[in-house]
């Protein structure tokens, strides 16, 4: 309560040295003369205009009037601490007061200065922002095609058929060596060695002599599949043996298998062999792999080309 009491009696003091304040100004006035100004002998009409204009000096907080001011909170109580804190008060005030003309004499000088500095290199660091941001952009981007271009995968028969083929004989490369199909980069012609596609699941398949694909040699999923060849009705399954090979770091051996029909019933009388992916891709495409058309014909002509081969080497 005693706080609260003495906070309202520094507002009364402070409105008192306001008032005193204001009677000092008032006082300071230059007098005016009384109804119309005469012009004095001997002046001109320019200095009586002058004289008649009255001057305020220029103000700004003091304590001049500081003495009347400690009398009155004398009388109505203040002891000597509470005048002097009075007085510190009405001196930091009137230091306020000084600083606030003075900084907005300052920034009335500095902003026409300022302003176009500061928008200038406002805009110079917004530009050089977006440009980094777009250059990040563009290699994000490019490294976002080179990864999707580095997963063009397929697959590949890393040997040559021996020929020729017939049926009921294994089905073996040259120099009646193993089959070998691998998983490449497109792009690289590097075998993939590492990734879920490196131990892929493959199938064989029995593909038509015809099938090629377009001019760069690619073809969709549904064309491969379209071009697979199935075995005659009321016959057995066209290849036998194990179709299926899982890949080791990349590469598979084809295991034992071999035709049970010829190819002389089919549209061009030729077949190509292609493997296909059928678990363990991850997703991505792996574009399908043909060897070179071929001819397979019956297991008895087999016999017939031997007793022919042996007679012309005599």
């Amino acid at each position: 309560m005693n706080l609260i009491v003495s906070h309202h009696r520094y507002r009364l003091a402070f409105g008192v040295f306001l008032l005193l304040e204001l009677v000092v100004v008032m006082s300071q006035k230059r007098p005016q003369e009384d109804g119309k100004a005469r012009p004095s002998e001997g002046n001109s009409p320019d200095q009586d205009k002058r004289r008649r204009v009255p001057t305020l000096r220029k103000y700004s907080p003091s304590l001049s009037c500081f003495p009347i001011l400690a009398y009155i909170l004398k009388q109505i109580g203040f002891s000597l601490f509470g005048i002097i804190h009075a007085a510190n008060l009405f001196v930091n005030y009137a230091s306020v007061v000084q600083e606030v003309m003075k900084l907005q004499s300052v920034q009335h000088l500095l902003e026409p200065v300022l302003e176009p500095l500061i928008r200038r290199v406002v805009k110079e660091e917004v530009e050089l922002a977006l440009r980094k941001h777009l250059n990040n952009m563009k290699r994000n981007g490019g490294k976002e095609v080179n990864s999707s271009e580095s997963r063009s995968l397929q697959l590949q028969f890393l040997n040559n058929l021996s020929l020729p083929v017939f049926t009921g004989a294994r089905i073996e490369a040259e120099d009646c060596s193993t089959i070998k199909v691998a998983i490449v980069d497109a792009l690289t012609g590097q075998i993939v060695t590492s990734g879920p596609e490196s131990s892929a699941k493959v199938e064989v398949v029995v593909l038509e002599g015809d099938f090629d694909g377009d001019e760069e040699d690619n073809w969709a999923v549904e064309e491969f599949n379209n071009n697979i060849v199935k075995e005659r009705e009321g016959k057995k399954p066209l290849l036998t043996g194990d179709a299926f090979l899982t890949l080791t770091e990349g590469i598979g051996l084809v295991g034992e298998i071999s035709f049970t029909d010829n190819s002389s019933w089919t549209r061009c009388r030729r077949f190509r062999l292609g493997a296909r992916v059928v678990d363990g891709s991850g997703g991505t495409r792996v574009r399908e792999a043909k060897t070179e058309s071929f001819i397979v014909r019956d297991h008895r002509g087999e016999c017939k080309n031997l007793i022919t081969s042996i007679f012309d080497e005599h």
